[in-house]
């Protein structure tokens, strides 16, 4: 296996800085975006100086500075960061043993424990097929796994107090789960890594973006914008990751594979055509939707559960009504990060109606509004245009606990929805990693979307379960009456029997259920079997009592 760079090298006072602004730029103009420039004195800083406002919210404002000048000094109360958790990243401003997100112990060994997968071999296949599961379970689907070691050599040069979200860790994690659950190794067939060519990179990226990502291998440390960084390896580990996905595609259209699950990063739906953001650097699932393409598929439906919207993939296909984009993310009115995904984002020209978003309004969402908007507005729609392949942009930060989605998905929630998904296009799944930063959240849920792609049968929900919160009945019917003049799955009698279901399970919940009333059996007190009244009551009546 690879060995990572020493993380813990000093930059000597100063840092790369990436920029891919413009599309126009030629190959030499792109490398010269490569500028160097001086250390802002934060990387490699002690983080117990940084105030949670500049941690959490950006920058300091010196406006903030003036408007507080009639402050007294003993009222001003700062709240200093002391520690970062190691399963989540969240900065904590107290002196406790758990973290406030995720509960996590601050000395937890989590990432010291049993993180890495042994390698695949014949032997670990041969010893994992003694188990009867594993035997059930290879019989039921063949699901192919995309992985490779060397996708963990993308990480931020300098280690920081405070680690980045987008970190090796994950994979680590999700590989530990899909080890814990016998899936990895020889639960499922794995397809080795190729780097992608330039050629097929181009299908999807401009010949600058590409040359400019090309441009950070020689560079020990790069930024192409304050949250996406790259190093001597970042390049190496993007081509890889886009491989594996356009591979998987090509193995589950020709039939050599039933699904597969692509475990890649750097993630990818934020990268669009020609610019660099959001920790994504080659949009992975719509190469791997262009690989279908060439494999013979005539329609590609691509299901973006990533709690931030894929603007790089809304984007990429925005004009092709071959390509049927459908996003669920928190939007907030545009607020939510990166501000793209109202519902009124439908495509255009030739491809107007085929971007489909289904933005919430807050934080909160869970299983019973991710579930409904499946239900009702995705399935319907995903059948009527019956793609030839389904991608799934698989981000995890949706799940209960990330630090920054703030949503409340479980992995019964996850493996419901990739069992919904598994009734469109034949069954031909591919799911692709996105975001996820949160390591015990995004390995549980990972690994429960990994089961239902074996075969195994999802974790039931309760129909109480289902009923959507307010938040999220407003945005499905907010999408339903955009989306009604596109396509005819949603029409009058479909919305009608929907609005139905939803008010008869409202006004279900909000009965109680009635208690058959039964006499209450007392027994006598002692004071009365033994006391004074009882033989008062016998003195005067004559009666045995």
């Amino acid at each position: 296996m690879a060995v990572a760079p020493n993380p813990t090298t000093p930059l000597d006072g100063a840092r790369w800085s990436a920029s891919c602004e413009s599309s126009g730029r030629d190959g030499d103009e792109a490398r010269a975006g490569l500028e160097f420039a001086a250390s802002d004195g934060r990387i490699g800083g002690s983080a117990k100086e940084q105030l949670l406002e500049e941690l959490v919210y950006g920058e300091w404002d010196e406006a903030d500075e003036e408007e507080d000048e009639d402050w007294e000094p003993g009222s001003t109360l700062e709240l200093r960061v002391r520690w970062f958790c190691v399963n989540c990243t969240m900065p904590n401003v107290e002196e406790s043993t758990h973290c406030k997100l995720c509960s996590e112990h601050r000395y937890s060994g989590i990432l010291n424990q049993g993180h890495l997968a042994p390698a695949f071999t014949q032997a670990g296949t041969d010893e994992l097929a003694k188990d009867v599961k594993a035997l059930k379970r290879l019989s039921v689907r063949r699901t192919a796994i995309g992985y490779d070691d060397r996708m963990l050599l993308h990480a931020e040069f300098q280690m920081k107090s405070n680690p980045h979200p987008e970190r090796p860790d994950r994979l680590r994690s999700i590989l530990a789960g899909f080890t814990a659950a016998g899936l990895y190794p020889g639960g499922c067939i794995l397809i080795p890594a190729r780097e992608i060519t330039r050629v097929e990179l181009e299908t999807v990226h401009t010949h600058e973006h590409v040359e400019v990502v090309e441009a950070t291998s020689s560079l020990e440390s790069s930024y192409f914008t304050s949250d996406t960084y790259a190093n001597g390896h970042s390049a190496l580990a993007a081509r890889l990751a886009a491989g594996v996905c356009a591979d998987l595609a090509s193995a589950i259209l020709s039939g050599q594979v039933d699904n597969g699950f692509a475990l890649v990063r750097p993630p990818g739906h934020h990268a669009e055509g020609a610019t660099v953001m959001g920790f994504c650097l080659h949009n992975n699932a719509c190469i791997a939707a262009k690989a279908s393409q060439a494999a013979g598929a005539k329609k590609v439906l691509i299901v973006d559960w990533d709690v931030h919207h894929g603007n790089g993939t809304q984007e990429i296909f925005e004009h092709d009504p071959s390509v049927l984009y459908i996003s669920l993310h928190r939007h907030e009115g545009g607020l939510f990060y990166p501000g793209s995904g109202a519902a009124h984002e439908v495509g255009s020209g030739p491809g107007e109606g085929f971007s489909i978003n289904i933005p919430w309004p807050c934080s909160g969402i869970g299983d019973n509004d991710y579930i409904v908007a499946f239900q009702h507005i995705v399935l319907p729609i995903a059948k009527q245009f019956a793609p030839d392949i389904t991608i799934v942009s698989a981000g995890f930060d949706a799940a209960r606990g990330d630090p920054l989605g703030g949503c409340q998905v479980t992995p019964a929630g996850f493996a419901q929805m990739t069992q919904l998904l598994s009734t469109v296009s034949g069954g031909k799944l591919l799911v692709v990693l996105e975001g996820g930063y949160n390591l015990r959240s995004i390995s549980a849920s990972a690994t429960a979307v990994l089961r239902v792609l074996c075969g195994e049968a999802p974790e039931s929900l309760d129909d109480e379960e289902l009923l959507p919160s307010e938040a999220g009945w407003a945005t499905v019917l907010e999408v339903y009456a955009v989306q009604s003049r596109y396509w005819s799955a949603l029409c009058l009698p479909a919305f009608m029997k929907f609005t139905s279901q939803h008010i008869n399970g409202h006004l279900k919940a909000s009965k109680r259920p009635k208690r058959d009333k039964h006499p209450r059996v007392v027994a006598r007190p002692i004071w009365w079997t033994w006391g004074r009244k009882r033989l008062v009551y016998k003195h005067w009546f004559g009666t045995r009592l």
